[in-house]
């Protein structure tokens, strides 16, 4: 009967996971249809993502908001420079994909390793943003994102490897992007992250 009882109470902790999850994906979606809204909502979701998994804390949509606030008023006009450069480079792809001639293996040649640096770039920054402190910026974060990408440039490169992959069936399945859009790169930069806040581990640092 125990064991019973067990089992039941570890299935609804692990919905009570996925709930907290989909919402959390479902509030980003909302708050991310403006454009200057969208990183810093993707920004807030990673910080809120350890206490989501590990159900340590209550109130998540009051956690999300409050570093919807702090993360829209350091990084909204970075998120929104991100957002134009990372439209005009999905165009450049586009355009030279379906282009002809010699100049269009040149230019995939430099815009798809490109492509994926910058990628890789921005899961190391979701990675070291989650531990950020308050008064962190921008620069720490970018200079910290570039130690993160050069120590863990193999597990990253996966990590790129499988976002592409899942924006690949999602553009085959666009209900997946409802579903994991903010979510998936979070995800994924949890678990390059290890999975953890550096302010619970061993040493009690934070590094930005």
């Amino acid at each position: 009967m125990e064991q019973t009882g067990g089992r039941t109470n570890s299935v609804l902790a692990k919905l009570t996971v996925v709930g907290d999850l989909l919402l959390l994906q479902l509030t980003f979606l909302v708050i991310s249809a403006g454009i200057i809204t969208l990183f810093p909502a993707a920004f807030a979701l990673q910080r809120v993502l350890p206490e989501a998994i590990s159900q340590e804390r209550t109130g998540m949509m009051r956690m999300f908001f409050r570093e919807f606030k702090w993360a829209f008023k350091r990084f909204w006009l970075s998120g929104f420079g991100l957002y134009f450069g990372g439209v005009m480079l999905a165009f450049g792809l586009a355009f030279w994909a379906n282009a002809t001639g010699p100049a269009r293996i040149f230019a995939l040649v430099i815009l798809i390793p490109l492509t994926g640096m910058i990628i890789g770039l921005y899961l190391s920054g979701l990675a070291v943003l989650r531990d950020a402190g308050d008064d962190a910026s921008m620069k720490t974060v970018f200079r910290q994102a570039n130690l993160f990408l050069l120590r863990r440039s193999l597990p990253v490169a996966g990590g790129v490897v499988g976002l592409l992959t899942w924006f690949a069936l999602a553009s085959q399945v666009p209900t997946l992007l409802v579903v994991g859009s903010g979510l998936v790169p979070a995800l994924i930069a949890y678990w390059l992250g290890g999975g953890r806040r550096l302010e619970e581990k061993d040493s009690g640092e934070v590094s930005i």
